[in-house]
């Protein structure tokens, strides 16, 4: 669908649902007209959300919160994650390709972080419903349909979401199964991407009722993305980075009394890719130096391949929530088990190849595919039971425990047919059978084997007490303790061959002060000091063999990283009126012991490095005014200064980037988002609207070395297809700045049926949204792009 498509109900003001998408509840004025007309989410006029675990009016919420509702996901057109930032404040999306987004809040953001770094932790936790399911590098792209709304949670979130939850929390809420109710919908899309290759979509859920005391409500859908990168070479063709989402997930409502609630569910979802969103500038086997080889100059959104890449991500999660309502409090318990198996094969042809090159290789065995096949098998299994206020006291509190196992078990192989017998020959015989160390195909180059296992146990609690009528104060703490185990096993040409176990081990406490200042019935004034924290890890070993000497000396000493932790200091104001809203927040993040990944260059590895003091600190501001009847306008933007306050000594600083005044990668020091809608009568039981919306993302860097020295130039190495030897790529890595447009027109009746017409990058911005390298640019360069104009057309229908 499109990124700003409206779904408008007939006589509700689109401008109700936007100021309580921002905390903020409209005035008994202005709201009175709307109350028969509120989505299931809201309470009279106001949105109920469960950010602190309890149910909360998020007026009441003492800070920076942004609630998406169903409404306003339906009138952007959000389908992923990345769509829904595009409306929030402070909220960074960086898109890796399919289920490999990276997100990021308020500027807390250590850079990209590769599908082969499988310890590194996330930032932001990201929840579905009471179940974590964010998994470090691969956070599930999850169907937004039949949602009840999207939380951010702006801020360190570790008194009740743990590790993972340093820079901010996300959570996606469902609608849940409703008693005595048969309701649903179901919608067909259609789409072309860059004019050229089609999508479409198909979805629906129902509600329906099992007799008096339990409701089944289930979803389902089936979407197929359309490709828009075309790709050279023998592994090539147009379009190559198509795929489909499709999945559903079932959950029923028994409700045997009143003060009992049971909920269980499953969910299932599927995501296929054909290829990556990656448009290249060098590979070894295009370019514009050779001379024994056609010279290639590449177009917008090409690449290369030597062979077809791909990407799976199957998610089956299993949970049950139960509630108990016992006088004035709440028993809460929330079992959750997660199983996700994932593949990334991705074209190493390149990679190899060069490897090769440096080692005197014939161009047979430099040209021969090569094929990287990472793989993830992940189970977690968690508890938590909880209790928590339900009364009208002055003294509000919420006390639980949780406890979580994961067991990850990742893979790479590198299986390049052919490759032994090159191996042997040019380096000496039995080369390639001894390299192999215990694996089993002598053709594969490189071969590791990661299981990890973490246990954590954690006890929280928070309390909300209110001084007088205008005056809240909350106090919150978590203890947690963590154990991580992790085992690597390698072998083969490229591998260090030096197997090890390892152990991380942490405990510590989370402590958060929350205060809330009612100035009048329609403004408060909140303040927040909150600590987060981000569990460390052990480095993989350097491809030492892939190293040359300089590189393998300079990233050679980062065995470890430690706990990063980050105090949040924060001062905001919600404000609403006749027709109008804002929310404001001004904030500063001491960060220490960031946790910041370098690229290793030619060792084709990455590490992950502890900088000492870093900072973010910005202003984000949400506002709306709804100036005549049916026109309705929005603004959303954040500045942000996020940057390093440590230098390393010598050619570190250089190499790494890691200087003071230095920004810390992948945050835009400014981004806003423009959008308005009118809707107008056009019969008795119909109204038309129309809608239009406009982004801008500023400049960023993908890692910190990128503003070193920038423009950069890549050295390509050893000559092969007649290159130089001085053959070299000068780039600017500063990522610029982009704009989108969206716009979009439809028709909505009053039986539920409606119809939208859409165009999303209207002007075919060509966003550059991340740097790629490959063996620090001896094998590839190049840059993740966004999706090009898209034209579509939806149609509605709920009962």
């Amino acid at each position: 669908m499109g990124n700003f498509v409206a779904s408008l109900r007939s006589g509700r003001s689109a401008l109700l649902a936007g100021s309580a998408a921002i905390g903020l509840m409209a005035s008994p004025a202005f709201a009175q007209d709307q109350a028969d007309q509120d989505e299931p989410q809201a309470r009279g006029n106001t949105i109920v959300v469960t950010a602190t675990k309890r149910d909360a009016n998020i007026q009441d919420i003492p800070f920076s919160i942004n609630a998406q509702t169903a409404e306003d996901i339906q009138r952007s057109g959000a389908v992923t994650l990345e769509d829904l930032s595009r409306n929030v404040a402070g909220l960074s999306v960086q898109n890796l390709g399919p289920g490999q987004s990276q997100v990021s809040v308020r500027g807390v953001s250590a850079g990209q972080v590769a599908r082969d770094q499988p310890g590194v932790k996330e930032q932001v936790g990201v929840y579905l419903d009471e179940s974590v399911i964010s998994t470090s590098l691969f956070t599930p792209d999850i169907d937004l349909y039949d949602l009840n709304r999207v939380e951010t949670l702006r801020g360190p979130q570790g008194t009740l979401f743990g590790s993972g939850s340093v820079g901010g929390t996300i959570r996606y809420i469902t609608n849940q199964p409703i008693l005595g109710v048969t309701e649903g919908s179901v919608e067909a899309n259609a789409n072309v991407v860059d004019e050229d290759d089609f999508g479409w979509h198909m979805k629906g859920a129902i509600n329906v009722p099992i007799g008096e005391n339990a409701a089944a409500r289930a979803v389902g859908y089936y979407t197929e993305y359309a490709g828009f990168i075309d790709a050279l070479g023998p592994g090539g063709g147009e379009n190559i980075n198509g795929g489909a989402r499709y999945g559903g997930r079932l959950s029923i409502l028994f409700e045997p009394f009143a003060e009992v609630r049971i909920t269980p569910r499953i969910l299932f979802q599927k995501v296929e890719a054909d290829g990556f969103n990656r448009q290249e500038v060098y590979n070894l086997y295009a370019n514009p130096f050779t001379t024994t080889r056609p010279p290639v100059t590449f177009n917008e959104r090409e690449q290369y391949l030597l062979l077809r890449e791909a990407f799976e991500d199957e998610t089956l999660l299993a949970d049950l929530v139960a509630e108990i309502d016992v006088g004035g409090v709440t028993l809460t318990s929330v079992t959750s088990y997660l199983n996700r198996d994932i593949l990334v094969s991705r074209d190493a042809s390149a990679l190899t190849g060069s490897v090769s090159v440096d080692l005197g290789f014939p161009d047979a065995g430099v040209l021969l595919p090569s094929n990287l096949v990472d793989t993830t098998s992940l189970e977690n299994f968690s508890q938590e039971l909880r209790i928590s206020s339900n009364d009208d006291g002055p003294f509000q509190w919420v006390f639980g425990g949780f406890y979580s196992k994961t067991d990850r078990f990742y893979t790479q192989r590198l299986p390049t047919p052919g490759y032994a017998a090159f191996t042997d020959a040019t380096l000496g015989d039995g080369t390639s059978a001894g390299a192999a160390n215990g694996f089993p195909n002598l053709d594969s180059p490189y071969n590791a084997d990661f299981p990890f296992e973490m246990e954590q146990l954690a006890v929280f609690g928070e309390g909300t007490y209110e001084v007088t009528d205008r005056f809240d104060v909350t106090l919150g703490a978590r203890y947690y303790d963590y154990s991580e185990n992790r085992a690597f096993t390698n072998g083969g040409l490229f591998a260090p061959g030096d197997n090890s176990t390892d152990e991380t081990n942490s405990s510590g406490i989370n402590p958060r002060l929350l205060l809330s200042y009612d100035v009048s019935d329609s403004v408060t004034i909140n303040a927040q000091a909150a600590k987060g924290f981000r569990l460390g890890g052990v480095n993989d070993p350097l491809n030492v063999r892939l190293c040359t000497p300089e590189d393998a000396e300079l990233f050679g000493g980062f065995p470890s990283y430690e706990d990063e932790s980050l105090w949040n200091y924060e001062i905001g104001a919600k404000a609403s009126g006749r027709g109008f809203y804002a929310n404001v927040a001004g904030f500063y993040n001491d960060i220490q012991n960031l946790q910041v990944t370098l690229d290793a260059r030619s060792c084709s590895s990455r590490v992950v490095f502890n900088v000492e003091e870093a900072h973010s600190m910005g202003l984000e501001a949400e506002f709306g005014v709804s100036p005549a009847v049916g026109l309705d306008l929005s603004v959303s933007a954040s500045v942000i200064e996020a940057e390093f306050d440590t230098t390393l000594p010598g050619v570190f600083a250089e190499v790494t980037g890691i200087r003071e005044g230095n920004r810390l990668p992948s945050v835009p020091k400014f981004q806003a988002s423009v959008a308005g809608s009118y809707e107008w009568d056009i019969s008795s039981s119909a109204l038309a609207f129309i809608a239009g919306s406009f982004q801008h993302v500023g400049t960023r860097y993908t890692q910190p070395a990128d503003q070193e020295n920038n423009p950069q130039t890549f050295v390509h190495g050893l000559p092969f297809g007649g290159q130089p030897a001085n053959a070299a790529t000068t780039l600017d890595l500063e990522l610029p700045s982009y704009q989108l447009v969206g716009l979009s027109a439809g028709v909505e009746f009053d039986n539920g049926f409606s119809l939208t017409a859409y165009v999303n990058n209207l002007f075919d911005e060509n966003a550059l949204l991340a740097f790629d390298r490959e063996r620090g640019g001896r094998a590839r360069l190049g840059f993740s792009v966004n999706q090009p104009r898209t034209i579509g057309l939806t149609a509605r229908k709920e009962f």
